[in-house]
């Protein structure tokens, strides 16, 4: 049986190649199906889903909405505060009149009754008067006005108001000669300054 050479490179016989089983098959798996595309905003980039606000959206909305609301019951409580520190300034007033006007009462009192007796003893009657008239400084005292009424003391523009200049060489100078009309309280609480001439200096 004669042999036949064997060509180089060629092995007895060809192996039959076949088909690889994994054709037309990617080499990782299957590939993912594309979805439904994604739905554009107007400006081109994608937008949110159709079901509602993204939760972070959600969120800022209530946080807007509790400061509102916050906002407007700090503004209710303040138009509260105001007007009841209205009435209640009201109130304090209407008290302090009538505590004023009820302190003046008896000085109105002696007043009539000194009238009543016009017409007897007119000494008694100018008792009467200056009784009075003591009655009443002493309620302006109470109530916090002191009556400055002296003379002889230095000059001071605080609690005199000076009507006149006058010669007097037995008053140093700047001294108050004479009260013309007594003044009432002190510093932030007075009524008036009293009206005095002072000794003019040399």
């Amino acid at each position: 049986m004669p042999i036949h050479p064997q060509e180089p490179g060629r092995a007895d016989s060809d192996p039959v190649e076949s088909a690889p089983q994994d054709a037309g098959r990617p080499p990782h798996g299957d590939l993912p199906r594309p979805g439904p595309p994604r739905p554009e905003a107007a400006n081109g980039e994608p937008g949110t889903d159709a079901a509602g606000p993204a939760p972070a959206e959600d969120e800022y909305t209530t946080a807007i909405q509790e400061l509102e609301d916050r906002w407007r019951r700090a503004l209710a409580d303040l138009d509260n505060l105001r007007k009841r520190h209205a009435r209640e300034l009201e109130r304090e007033r209407t008290v302090e009149r009538s505590r004023t006007a009820a302190s003046f009462l008896p000085v109105l009192d002696n007043l009539e009754l000194a009238l009543t007796h016009a017409g007897a003893d007119p000494g008694a009657i100018v008792e009467g008067v200056q009784a009075v008239r003591d009655q009443a400084v002493n309620v302006l005292e109470l109530l916090g006005y002191p009556r400055h009424a002296e003379h002889g003391v230095a000059f001071d523009p605080a609690r005199h108001e000076v009507v006149g200049v006058v010669e007097d060489p037995d008053a140093p100078p700047g001294t108050v000669v004479e009260v013309l009309r007594p003044g009432y309280g002190d510093g932030e609480r007075q009524l008036r300054p009293a009206s005095v001439t002072v000794a003019k200096r040399e």
